[in-house]
Parts: structure tokens; sequence; C-alpha cells
């Protein structure tokens, strides 16, 4: 039986191995392993290809965005607008500096927040918006930066997702006042353990993110603030710079993998794919098909040897974690009915095109 796994990790790095032995090497040959000329250089490379001015390397995604919510003084009495429909990271980053995540629903379409529900959820409280370039497709960013200036608002871009894509013409990271990334192995630019970044133009929000991440010190033993340990490490930064010029090309491949799905598929009545905006240029970290009888096609893919998971089963609000804010089922039944039928197929830089041919017709043949 044909096996396609969701994701072969052993597969992507084993394509850059020599390259990933070699900075394997140096790294340990240098016996320098916290925030030395490993991250800086690529802090440097991967500001340059956001179009940034600052990268700050960080321990992971959820650390990116909580040190930028600390960094701009968000804590306990501030609301921050997050998304419904995205995984619970978001809402934890605003949880962790003392704030309240404030859901608002999906567009149905994009899966992405949606700018004509946000300004009936602020209140005098709000301090920033989340949105979330979910999926690899950034989010309708211009209503949202335009709602933020009306109410001098904070953006913060959770790109988590989104390493490469773009919106009109400018990539994500560099759209808002300031963005996290996560480099989970998993990601379109993964590392091989966690590792985050926070980019942002702005000057005095990237000192104060190394401040926070290094315990609140500039200096060895000059500590200016409360900080954290949040350090992206001289090897997972290594590895990301060996990682980085291949991005392009690999997010090229998955377009091309989405494009087959999307052209098989958008003709299943049972099926809904998903939508691209003419603005963003997606680059799949994850393909999201919507079917109504989902545990049924994942039972049959599973049967024929195809990985695939569910992004995601439980939104945040319904999440024993979020408990305690007292939302019940029903109160975002958009971010709800996605939960309940979306099915992520198989999508990678070393799929081939052929397993993408076995996947469509295992789909279509669960349909007759």
């Amino acid at each position: 039986m044909t096996r396609i796994p969701y994701l072969d990790l052993k597969a992507v790095n084993a394509e850059i191995q020599p390259e990933l032995d070699r900075a394997y090497a140096q790294i340990v040959a240098s016996g320098w392993f916290i925030l030395g000329k490993a991250v800086e250089t690529f802090e440097g490379a991967f500001a340059d290809y956001v179009g940034v001015r600052h990268c700050v390397g960080v321990g992971n995604g959820v650390e990116a965005l909580h040190l930028i919510l600390r960094a701009y003084g968000i804590g306990p009495g501030d609301e921050v607008i997050v998304p419904s429909n995205t995984y619970i990271a978001t809402w934890l980053a605003v949880t962790y500096a003392g704030a309240t995540p404030v859901p608002v629903e999906p567009d149905p379409h994009s899966y992405n927040l949606d700018p004509n529900r946000i300004e009936a959820a602020l209140t005098e409280n709000t301090r920033a918006i989340l949105p979330v370039h979910l999926y690899g497709q950034a989010a309708d960013m211009r209503p949202i930066l335009a709602i933020a200036s009306r109410h001098d608002l904070v953006v913060i871009e959770d790109a988590a997702q989104a390493h490469g894509a773009s919106y009109q013409g400018r990539r994500c990271g560099g759209l808002g006042h300031a963005a996290g990334f996560s480099f989970y192995p998993g990601k379109n630019l993964g590392a091989l353990g966690d590792a985050g970044a926070v980019t942002t133009e702005d000057d005095a929000l990237a000192e104060k993110v190394r401040s926070l991440r290094n315990y609140g010190s500039k200096k060895k033993y000059e500590n200016e603030m409360l900080g954290f340990n949040s350090r992206l490490d001289e090897l997972q930064a290594a590895f990301l710079s060996v990682k980085l010029p291949y991005l392009d090309k690999w997010n090229e491949h998955r377009r091309q993998i989405a494009e087959v799905y999307t052209d098989a598929f958008s003709q299943v009545p049972e099926l809904t794919v998903p939508h691209t905006l003419d603005s963003a240029s997606h680059v799949w970290h994850i393909y999201p098909l919507r079917c109504t009888d989902r545990d049924g096609l994942q039972a049959h893919l599973n049967r024929a040897g195809i990985g695939t998971l569910i992004h995601y089963p439980v939104p945040p609000h319904l999440s024993e974690a979020y408990a305690t804010l007292g939302y019940k089922q029903g109160e975002f039944p958009v971010a709800e009915a996605i939960a309940q039928t979306e099915l992520s197929l198989p999508i990678s830089p070393v799929m081939t095109m052929d397993e993408t041919e076995v996947v469509v017709g295992a789909v279509l043949d669960y349909f007759g």
C-alpha cells in the first residue's frame, strides 16, 4: 500500500543534510551556543527577507507574541482582539501578558479574522489587534490597519504559519507594528527544535524585546527590567540560515500541490475548497479542505495509507483552558463550523505530484 505521510520531516531535511551537518559542526567547534554570530546572521537575513529593519530571535512562536505584548506595555486590564479560529497559542500569548483575549469571528471564506466584525468588539480597554495569517494566507490587513489607526491600537501579526506569504506585494511580518514567527519543525521554515522571532520596523520595540528575551538585560548582570529566558540558540539559528534560501522554492512547490487539490475538489458538492484572496500570496502551510463527512473521509484516507490532520478540532473558546471566560457552544458559530469540518491534506516541499494525484484519487473515490 502506498504510504503518504502528512509531513515527512526526515525527507525534507535529507535534501539539505550536508549543509545542516556543516552548520552543526561549525557551531560545536565554535564553543559558543547562545546569542552569538549565528543568531546575528540569521536575524539579519530574515529581517532582509521580510523587509523590515529588525528581527529578534526568541525561544518559540508564542513567546514572540508574548514579548511583543509585554514590550508594548499591554497587560492586566487590557483587551486584545484575537481570531476565534486559530491555534490556542495566539490566545495564550495574550494571557501570558496578563491581558484578556477578545475573540472575533473569521471571514467564512478566507478563515482569517473578519475586519467587518472587529469594531463591534472594541471597548475602552482594547489595546491591540492580533490577526493570524492562518494556514499560510495573509489576513486582510488593509482594513485591519485602518481600524487600528482610527482607534489608536497596535497591530501585532501572528505570522507563525506565513513564512514567505505576502499581502499587496509586502511580506507578512512587515505589515503591522510587529510580528511573531514560529520556526517549529513542521513550519514552512522550520528549525530542528523550537525557535521563534519577532520582526518589526519599530527601533524601540526591538530594543526592548532584545532585553526581555534575555532576563531583562542588555549587559550581563545589569538587569533593567523583569525579563524572561527566551533566546533563539546558535544551533537553531544556523539551521534556519541553511534553510532560508530554499524557502521560496519550497513555497512554490506547495502552491503547485494546492492548485491540483483545488482544481480536483472544487466541483464536489460535499467539499469546500479554501479561498485565496486576490491581494494575498498564499504559502499553504496547511491545505484546509472542509467536508460535511470529515471523520468518514479521514478514516477512508487512513485506510488508503494517506496521513491527514485536523487543524483545529477544539476552538480556543471551547477549550478547558479558557473555561473561566464563560463562552458557550454556539457563541462563535463560524469558528465552530470550521473546527467540525476541516481536514488538512498532505502538503510539503518533498511531496511528489504523483503522490498528490494519489491523494486526489483517494478523496474522489470516497465520493463515488
